[in-house]
């Protein structure tokens, strides 16, 4: 009778792949001028082709190195009792984490390794999800809510704005994208 493979939560692949996000991520946070699989591969301590054989290209592997860090995989979402102090709080950690120098040049290495029109975006859909708990809590209390797109478009997007841009961007900042985003409730 055949065994079911074994699987190894934590193993190699694991360890390679944080290897190779960490190279990335030193190399965005140095201001590297080029940034290749090769020069990656020796800075994570791979071979190249285990980054050609994953990645279709550099641009495709910052995106992704750039979307587990500006989201945060797993991290929850506020749960205060009412969708005004959760969107509050969701959008002041939003901030003070994508205002951290690392953070910084995540979000623009994800944005200059975007030269073409995308079909979705993963950081987008990430805070989406998150967006739509909170709202989904709310209604649930019979609280009067924006959408999800609403959300986006008016408090996440201006946040990203700001920080690709290098416009100020504080607690007081999220704090009124958030009422602004409130006054659309239905």
């Amino acid at each position: 009778m055949p065994r079911p493979a074994a699987t190894r939560p934590g193993g190699r692949s694991s360890r390679v792949l944080a290897a190779i996000h960490t190279a990335v991520g030193e190399l965005v946070g140095e201001g590297a001028d080029k940034i290749s699989f090769p020069v990656v591969a020796e800075r994570a301590g791979v071979n190249p082709t285990t980054l050609y054989r994953r990645w279709p290209d550099v641009n495709a592997l910052l995106e992704e190195v750039a979307v587990a860090a500006l989201t945060r995989d797993g991290e929850a979402v506020p749960d205060t009792g009412t969708i005004e102090q959760d969107l509050t709080d969701w959008a002041q950690l939003i901030a003070r984490d994508i205002t951290r120098p690392q953070r910084i040049r995540y979000l623009r290495a994800m944005v200059a390794a975007r030269i073409d029109l995308v079909a979705h975006c993963t950081v987008t859909e990430k805070r989406g999800e998150q967006a739509a708990q909170m709202v989904g809590r709310a209604r649930e209390r019979g609280e009067k809510t924006p959408t999800v797109p609403q959300i986006l478009d008016h408090i996440i997007a201006p946040l990203y704005h700001h920080v690709v841009f290098a416009l100020a961007v504080d607690d007081e900042y999220a704090r009124r994208l958030v009422r602004d985003v409130l006054s659309m409730a239905r």
